[in-house]
């Protein structure tokens, strides 16, 4: 039997108390760790919701609200023992409030956009899909700090999964309670090392540190002002001016060049863990529901075009879904990887002209994104190399929470979409396009072939049997076109050189209880 118990990190000696200011990117939509979708949003939650398993600030796994945690010998129960720890509100945290949690997370009625990930729990499915009660999940208060999850198959990645921030438990006597917006200021309670103090829209969300958290004497800053700031020319300058100590994407690729040269102590720039693609609406009677369609939109994309010439931050371009950074990367890539342009827009014309396309007859699509200046370089430039293939474009513009309520809605045909890894392997994305999946519901994609390979990947234990499973169902997501991988991320954001404590990471996740600021600094 196994068991986990590890050591947490300090902040530095010399480090004052401060208020970090944070440029976060877009406005959230909701506080709720469990309805997020963005990581704009998770950022913020994450700071207020510890979960049972945290990353630390190198994107180990550490301990969180368990203090340890047991694993049975044959991967199927993990227990986890919590430590004595309190709400805000001065309630204690209990097993019972980590069984509430897990349950709201697999009720259809939350519409979690990652529940399947949590799907190895045992009728986890069966409840996310109508079919069985929350209170039939997996989960049991075996006493009030202990918790323990049963499994129906071993499960690789699922401590990483418990340290996504829709897992945190949750006050379940403040959720019962009848109080009908519980994540508002004055209102929420929060287990993690900030609470919630201030929510100003379209401006910023303010946190201070939580007195009650189990490591407060540990927390260097004394809050966070979180600020929704989506131009990302503004964020720069902002940053520039001094008014941020960090700016989350704030380098758009016309400066990037200059911001290595002028901001090269701020420059934080690696690799991430996240696909850039488009989603298609494959539903019937739409012109995308036509394989030849989508062939055809996928052959003519010129990918290092995108990367090399219009942004040239170091992004690889993708023929691929599953990132090749990831843990035990997938081999499946798209088949006219190595072909030349020429060749491929060849083929792209005869199959729209076998779709009934053509000079007498463009195709016409609304192609939507969310703000920000690279996002429309990338759609200008996608919509020009489409033109000569009698492809009109119409360009849709939408700030984030428009866009991806959007997309949650099917409200789309071709839609921008960034994949960031929540955990650290390919199941992560393929999972997505499987039954039950967020991009499967947002673009009407089924194949019960695919979800069969996704689902039995999931219960090999052998790492190159498991890799050729997932690799296997790669290539068949690849093969009928229901996406258009444009390239893999990498992340650049600006840290003041006075900010200690923050390291960069591959799932770009940064728990600022490691956070400080340098007290010697000017």
């Amino acid at each position: 039997m196994a068991t986990t118990s590890l050591g947490l990190c300090l902040p530095a000696a010399d480090a004052q108390a401060a208020t970090l200011q944070v440029g976060n990117g877009a406005e959230p939509s909701t506080l709720d760790p469990q309805k997020v979708s963005g990581n704009w949003e998770s950022r913020i939650t994450r700071q207020l919701f510890d979960r049972l398993v945290n990353y630390g600030p190198d994107g180990a796994l550490v301990p969180g609200l368990a203090e340890s945690w047991e694993l049975s010998d044959d991967g199927r129960v993990i227990t986890f023992r919590l430590r004595e720890a309190q709400w805000s509100d001065g309630e204690p945290i209990t097993a019972d409030d980590a069984v509430f949690a897990l349950q709201r997370l697999v009720t259809p009625a939350t519409a979690n956009h990652n529940a399947n990930l949590y799907y190895p729990i045992v009728n986890a499915r069966a409840i996310n899909t109508g079919e069985a009660e929350p209170e039939s999940l997996g989960v049991t208060a075996l006493d009030s700090r202990t918790l323990e999850i049963r499994l129906s198959e071993p499960t690789a990645y699922f401590l990483q999964a418990m340290a996504m921030t829709e897992a945190a438990p949750l006050p379940r006597h403040l959720l019962t309670s009848g109080i009908e917006d519980w994540t508002r200021p004055g209102t929420m309670v929060a287990s993690g090392p900030f609470v919630l103090t201030d929510w100003k829209p379209q401006d910023k969300v303010e946190v201070e540190r939580n007195p009650r958290y189990y490591a407060a004497d540990e927390v260097a800053l004394e809050g966070v002002d979180f600020h929704a700031i989506e131009d990302t020319s503004a964020l720069m300058n902002r940053f520039r001016s001094g008014e941020l100590d960090i700016a989350y994407g704030a380098v758009p690729s016309a400066r990037f060049e200059w911001a290595q040269e002028n901001l090269s102590e701020s420059l934080r720039v690696g690799p991430l863990i996240g696909s850039y693609f488009y989603m298609l609406n494959l539903r019937e009677g739409t012109p995308l529901s036509d394989e030849r369609v989508r062939e055809a939109l996928n052959l003519a994309l010129d990918r290092e075009v995108i990367t090399e010439r219009l942004l040239g931050m170091g992004q690889t371009p993708s023929y691929w879904f599953v990132p090749r950074t990831i843990a035990s990367p997938t081999s499946a890539s798209l088949d006219f990887h190595d072909q030349d342009m020429d060749s491929r827009r060849a083929r792209a014309r005869e199959l729209l002209d076998q779709a009934g396309y053509g000079p007498d007859r463009p195709l016409e699509l609304e192609l939507s994104y969310n703000t920000l200046e690279d996002h429309k370089k990338i759609a200008v430039a996608i919509a020009a190399m489409w033109r000569p293939l009698g492809v009109e474009i119409e360009l849709v513009n939408r700030e984030a929470a428009v866009h991806f309520a959007g997309l949650r809605q099917g409200d789309f045909e071709i839609a921008r979409y960034g994949f960031v890894a929540t955990v650290n392997d390919p199941y992560d994305f393929l999972n997505a396009y499987a039954a039950g999946g967020s991009a499967a519901a947002s673009t009407g994609y089924a194949d019960p072939e695919y979800d069969a390979l996704v689902e039995a990947s999931t219960h090999e234990l052998d790492a190159d049997r498991r890799a050729a499973l997932m690799s296997e169902a790669e290539q068949r997501l690849l093969e009928a076109d229901v996406m258009l991988p444009i390239y893999d991320y990498v992340v650049v954001n600006l840290v003041s050189p006075d900010v200690k404590g923050w390291q960069p990471t591959t799932l770009d996740v940064h728990p600022l209880r490691y956070v400080s600021v340098d007290a010697d600094a000017p």
